[in-house]
């Protein structure tokens, strides 16, 4: 079950912490709860997917992407993502959640997410992900030309085009 709550408390802390720029890192401070585990007591793969997901709507509300989204009636989707499990993150433990925007490719945006226990890395992903209308897919130049901002210059990293160019091989049904 999707927890609806804890999405609902994050855009409500969101809402309240400090405004922040498009090539700037967000925080989430977390708590891996009774419906995070899974049978070995530890965070389940899954909910490290779902804690990104809060990161992300944390970074859209404190960048102003989400009043952009509502102003333009967006939504927004993942089109892809690649993950590293590295450590795990027991019940009860505290971690924390990064989100950045790293790159756009003109219709896409690339996030780094991390979670971390301190200052280790307990997994690290790499998620494609789009604002869509009605229309379709957003491109992520009109994106940033609505947000209207100045916008840092997001070049596209070689790692990130290796995994754009493995993905474009990638059989599809």
């Amino acid at each position: 079950m999707y927890p609806y709550i804890k999405l609902i408390a994050t855009l409500f802390r969101a809402k309240n912490s400090p405004q922040m720029n498009l090539d700037e890192k967000s925080v989430l401070n977390c708590r891996a709860g009774l419906t995070d585990i899974d049978v070995f007591v530890e965070l389940n793969n899954a909910r490290h997917l779902t804690y990104m997901e809060f990161g992300r709507w944390d970074f859209a509300q404190r960048t102003g992407l989400l009043s952009l989204m509502r102003k333009n009636k967006w939504a927004f989707a993942v089109g892809g993502a690649s993950v590293r499990y590295r450590r795990r993150i027991a019940f009860w433990k505290k971690f924390t959640v990064t989100t950045q925007v790293i790159c756009h490719d003109g219709r896409w945006f690339y996030f780094l997410q991390e979670t971390h226990i301190k200052d280790k890395v307990c997994s690290s992903a790499l998620i494609k992900a789009a604002f869509t209308s009605k229309q379709g897919l957003v491109p992520a130049t009109e994106v940033l030309a609505a947000y209207g901002k100045t916008t840092p210059n997001f070049d596209v990293p070689d790692w990130v085009n290796a995994w754009i160019d493995a993905e474009s091989q990638r059989p599809w049904p």
